[in-house]
Parts: structure tokens; C-alpha cells; sequence
């Protein structure tokens, strides 16, 4: 099961937010791609690196587009922790 954290749909709709004043199509269609790969998590999580400001083994990321999709993994469930700028 992959669960959203409130910062990370927070950071979620701030990148819907910004993509959108200039396109909406393309706001909604950057976050339901970033969405479409999270869900790849539930079959694969370690598909990630480990964070390396972090370096716990539980705690990775993937990059899609110039975002950082940060998550930990548990025995149950992927919690997805932050959407960040890969910058």
C-alpha cells in the first residue's frame, strides 16, 4: 500500500499550483505522472536509491522529472514523505 503524507499532497498541489499558471494541462498531467510512479512502489520498493542526506536504508527516493520523490519503506506500506525540486 503506498500512503501519501499531508506535507507531501501538500507538496503535491504546490507543483500542480506553479505548473499550472501556465498550463493547467500540463500541471494536471506532471502530478498524475508523479502519482502513476508512486504506485510502482507497491511492487517494487526498494526500486529507489537510499537518500543520501538521510542514509537510512528505509528511506529512498526516486526522480521523476526534476522531482524528488522521497518515501520510506516499511513491512506494510510505502510512505510517501516529500515531493521536492531536485535542485
Amino acid at each position: 500500500m503506498v500512503n501519501w503524507s499531508g506535507p507531501a499532497k501538500k507538496h503535491l498541489k504546490q507543483i500542480y499550483d506553479y505548473i499550472a499558471q501556465d498550463s493547467k494541462y500540463y500541471g494536471q498531467n506532471v502530478v498524475r505522472n508523479i502519482v502513476d510512479r508512486s504506485e510502482t512502489l507497491k511492487d517494487f520498493p526498494n526500486i529507489g536509491r537510499v537518500v543520501p542526506e538521510i542514509d537510512d536504508p528505509n528511506v529512498r527516493e526516486i526522480f521523476i522529472y526534476s522531482y524528488r520523490l522521497i518515501y520510506e519503506v516499511s513491512p506494510a506500506s510505502v510512505d510517501i514523505l516529500a515531493v521536492v525540486h531536485g535542485r
